[in-house]
């Protein structure tokens, strides 16, 4: 990736928080990236979780992200939930995650699923797309803008989940990208649920988890 379009980590600072999460923050050469560390026990596996184009690090449906990272430590999977320097800028967001997965990597968690909502959706598919070592990639109710290079994402898999009644971007969104990604690809509509994903809340937890335990714990 040419210099003017990375950023260069210069320190890492780590607090404790409580039920074992930790705050850390990612200092680097154009500002500091705020995230939350699920630790788990020795394994290779790690989520990292974005939100939309607001920022954030709870995720949608109610807490979605903390919800599955403190789920997931039983399987040997760490999480870190990642909130963006400038949220929005598409490609100042991909290089953030591509700094979360240079701090995952430093824990040792080199296999990495990479999970989006909303904008997120377009930074998580671009980022795989840039990043080969992503194990792969769920996007959650998606934008279209930012996903061109979705085909790029094959042979690792991609998992759609969009709202029938999202009332911010339409499921036609998800229908577009699934049509132009390549296999392994899954397309799941949730009726009646809307760009929050709230009302399909125990079907998302159910369906993501499962999705990751597959690709992380039981590949």
């Amino acid at each position: 990736m040419p210099r003017s379009l990375s950023l260069r980590l210069e320190s890492i600072e780590e607090s404790p928080l409580p039920n074992g999460v930790q705050e850390v923050r990612l200092v680097t050469d154009r500002g500091t990236i705020d995230c939350r560390y699920h630790d788990a026990p020795p394994g290779e596996a790690a989520v990292l979780w974005v939100f939309g184009a607001g920022g954030g690090l709870g995720g949608p449906a109610g807490g979605l992200y903390v919800r599955l990272a403190e789920r997931l430590t039983a399987d040997r999977v760490a999480s870190l939930r990642l909130d963006y320097r400038r949220p929005g800028d598409l490609k100042a967001c991909v290089l953030d995650i591509v700094s979360g997965m240079a701090y995952l990597e430093k824990r040792e968690r080199t296999r990495v699923a990479l999970v989006g909502h909303s904008f997120g959706g377009a930074v998580v598919i671009a980022a795989a797309a840039a990043e080969p070592a992503v194990a792969g990639v769920a996007a959650l109710s998606a934008q279209i803008f930012g996903t061109e290079a979705v085909a790029d994402l094959s042979p690792r898999p991609l998992l759609l989940i969009h709202g029938a009644s999202d009332e911010v971007l339409p499921e036609y969104c998800s229908h577009d990208i699934y049509r132009r990604a390549l296999e392994p690809k899954r397309l799941i509509i949730y009726p009646g649920c809307r760009h929050g994903l709230d009302q399909c809340r125990d079907r998302l937890d159910l369906e993501l988890l499962g999705w990751l335990r597959d690709l992380l714990v039981k590949a």
